[in-house]
């Protein structure tokens, strides 16, 4: 795919305002999508994402089961909340550092390589945490499984680029995405169920348990998705010649109503609308951090002390969580409508974790209610984000600007679970972190509301268009 745009594209790139730009396509082609073009968008949605979703649990079981392994973990080796902040938060450093160089090799490569050595490697480093005796082993491990994690969530973003054009792309976002709520559902009570019924088997504690049996799965799938995925429509033997025509097709006339967008690496890592993406992006990854790492701690402060219980409750929270991704996702498809889909989203879940740092030490219920919409909201705002890069950069360009749209952003990783154990550490209580935690992730919605316009007309009568004919 090419690095560079011709010159009129360079000038008139340069010559955009500093805010987030959508781009006018009115001589775009007419767009009345078939019935056969629906049914081939159907047989790819339920080839790769099946597959794909099941490959982000296991990547989402295997960075968050720290939390779980956190109830009896500490205890077993000593130590501090403050250490385990940072070995929770460390993973986003490796991640930082090595995700815009596994996108661009996705690019290069392609995913099928690239995903499975992705989940290859983080299975191995998860089955070595269960070897874990020192702050600094845990660190160091905590560290590389970020580094061999780093990609596979932006690839993915950009792999599915591949397959569907914009109109259809936030509710196969949300789909993608809610795995992770998917993985809440199944991690928790898993966790909690092997630290109760595991521990002291072989002589190994239930924590150490819940490494192996998390991360072997993983190994396995990185061998399965050398055999299984497929890089892009036009190498799909799956579907038939006129299948695989009919979506390139169809991704053209996209790209076509989009009009022109950025193509060069370079160019993509400088623009102003990146990184006006990454504060933004970096307000939501703050609470969802805060929730994944400390969530099963906020449960337990309230009173509900037994690892399987604290499963479940986080269980059913993570399954709200999920259902909000894929209805805010597919509503945000069938209006043309991002922004406010992201932000209002994200403030719903802000104003949602400070009245949980309210509650969670008087009143317990209520609290556990407003966690599950902390995790509702943030959650929700995910996947309509991701629509927001696409409107400015693809291909190679694409690759870079989304990975370090992503990598930087989740620098809050790191920062979130760092002051959240530093803080109740010191003050004994959740509260506080939630508050500033929530106080973060509302900015987000000022900075959509400054930076990101609304789409541009063209993309919003394909999304009607659509959704016209789209079964409810």
């Amino acid at each position: 795919m090419g690095l560079s745009v011709d010159t009129g594209d360079v000038s008139d790139l340069r010559g955009r305002s500093m805010a987030i730009q959508s781009y006018s396509a009115s001589d775009a082609p007419s767009f009345n999508p078939p019935a056969e073009l629906d049914s081939t968008y159907r047989r790819i949605t339920l080839r790769l994402l099946p597959f794909l979703m099941a490959l982000w649990v296991l990547s989402w079981i295997d960075r968050v089961n720290i939390g779980f392994a956190k109830l009896q973990m500490l205890a077993d080796l000593n130590f501090s909340e403050t250490v385990y902040g940072l070995g929770a938060g460390i993973f986003f450093l490796g991640y930082f550092i090595c995700e815009v160089p596994s996108n661009l090799l996705l690019e290069y490569v392609g995913a099928r390589k690239t995903i499975a050595r992705i989940t290859f490697l983080w299975g191995i480093c998860c089955v070595a945490m269960m070897f874990v005796t020192t702050p600094a082993f845990f660190y160091v491990l905590r560290f590389f499984l970020g580094v061999f994690e780093a990609g596979f969530y932006p690839g993915v973003i950009l792999f599915l680029t591949y397959w569907y054009p914009s109109e259809r792309r936030a509710k196969v976002f949300g789909l993608f995405m809610s795995a992770s709520a998917l993985a809440g559902v199944i991690g928790g009570p898993l966790a909690g169920g092997i630290l109760n019924g595991m521990n002291g088997v072989n002589g190994w504690a239930g924590w150490q348990w819940v490494f192996l049996l998390e991360g072997i799965p993983s190994i396995l799938a990185g061998v399965v998705t050398l055999l299984y995925l497929t890089d892009r429509p036009s190498k799909a033997t799956w579907l038939t010649p006129e299948q695989r025509s009919l979506v390139e097709a169809d991704l053209a006339r996209d790209a076509a109503a989009q009009g022109p967008r950025e193509h060069r690496i370079l160019a993509s890592l400088k623009d102003v609308r990146v990184w006006q993406c990454i504060a933004i992006f970096f307000c939501i990854v703050t609470a969802n951090s805060a929730l994944t790492f400390f969530g099963p701690s906020v449960v337990r402060d309230a009173g509900f002390t037994d690892p399987l219980t604290v499963g479940w409750i986080m269980s059913a929270a993570y399954l709200c969580g999920g259902a909000g991704m894929i209805l805010n996702g597919r509503d945000s498809d069938r209006t043309g409508e991002a922004r406010l889909h992201c932000g209002v989203a994200a403030f719903v879940g802000a104003a949602a974790i400070a009245l949980t740092g309210l509650l969670v030490s008087s009143a317990p219920i209520m609290a556990m209610i407003a966690l599950a919409v902390g995790i509702v909201g943030t959650m929700s705002a995910i996947p309509v984000f991701w629509q927001i890069p696409g409107r400015f950069l693809t291909g190679s360009a694409a690759a870079a600007g989304i990975a370090l749209i992503n990598s930087v952003a989740n620098l809050a990783g790191f920062g979130a679970p760092a002051v959240m154990g530093y803080l109740r550490e010191h003050t004994g209580s959740v509260s506080i972190g939630l508050w500033i935690v929530a106080a973060v992730e509302a900015l987000s919605l000022a900075l959509i509301l400054a930076f990101v316009p609304p789409a541009n007309p063209e993309l919003k009568r394909r999304a009607t268009a659509r959704a016209a004919h789209e079964p409810a």
